[in-house]
């Protein structure tokens, strides 16, 4: 008796076939908005069944990231790629970042965690600075008669008080603080870059480029988008698969609604310091 199989059923049964060789799939992660350390945004405890799906489910010929992020948190930054990091080289898996609008300060820092990064002409990276903001509301309570009341121990424990005029040792301390941050950043792009980064002054000072221009200066290696890319590296039938952070019904249905639109007015704001 002659037996049929569907092409469905085939190709199933190929992968347990060692002489067989299945086509190859490239996992897909979608990086987001701003990086927070608030479950708003991306964050390493969100990202991390995600991104070990990734590198872990089969056996992937690489991983590409879809990076479209304006930065945030430094520490969660730190964590994302670290983990991305480890993952790599767990698997001896390449991973691939691709920039849409924007991959700037904690964003262009998760794009360092690829092998290589490629770019839209349009897209914006950079941004290798650290940024602290507030306000001052000193004059606002004074106003309605509001006395502000605070007592600690340890003469270090009460820094920027928004209620309080601004100390300058205060503003000393914090400077101290971002200079490290900025440091451990600078380290981190130099470690994975390399040789790659152009003798630029501007480099590190925050500044942002666009397209080509990032390219030159070695921030990334190319300008290209994801599937001829990567058609290109492993052929015209290498498949996708796509993974993303899944929310639950309730936080889809009333749960988060209020988080959400904070989640939302945040990353306008984040994006739209680069125009966006």
């Amino acid at each position: 008796m002659l037996l049929t199989l569907s092409h469905t059923k085939w190709y199933g049964m190929k992968k347990y076939i060692p002489f067989m060789k299945s086509e190859p799939f490239v996992a897909v992660v979608r990086l987001q908005g701003a990086i927070t350390n608030g479950g708003r945004g991306l964050d390493d405890t969100s990202l991390a069944p995600v991104l070990e799906k990734a590198f872990s489910k089969g056996k992937p010929a690489a991983v590409a990231l879809e990076i479209n992020c304006p930065g945030g948190s430094p520490v969660q930054s730190s964590l994302i790629a670290a983990r991305i990091r480890r993952l790599a080289d767990e698997k001896q898996i390449p991973v691939f970042a691709f920039v849409e609008d924007v991959a700037a300060s904690g964003g262009y820092w998760l794009a360092c965690a690829a092998d290589e990064i490629f770019v839209d002409s349009c897209s914006i990276t950079g941004s290798i600075g650290v940024i602290s903001a507030g306000f001052g509301l000193q004059d606002a309570i004074e106003k309605y008669g509001v006395e502000r009341r605070v007592y600690t121990a340890g003469k270090s424990k009460s820094m920027l008080d928004p209620f309080k005029k601004e100390s300058p040792a205060d503003v000393k301390r914090l400077r101290g603080l971002l200079e490290d941050l900025h440091t451990t950043f600078i380290d981190y792009v130099k470690s994975r870059r390399g040789a790659k980064l152009a003798d630029n002054p501007d480099l590190f000072t925050g500044e942002v480029f666009i397209g080509q221009k990032g390219l030159d200066q070695g921030l990334v290696d190319g300008i290209g988008h994801l599937a001829p890319t990567l058609k290109s590296r492993f052929g015209d039938k290498v498949k996708f698969r796509r993974y993303g952070m899944k929310r639950g019904l309730l936080s889809r249905f009333g749960a988060r609604v209020i988080d959400d639109a904070i989640a939302s007015v945040e990353d306008r704001a984040a994006f739209a310091r680069f125009g966006l």
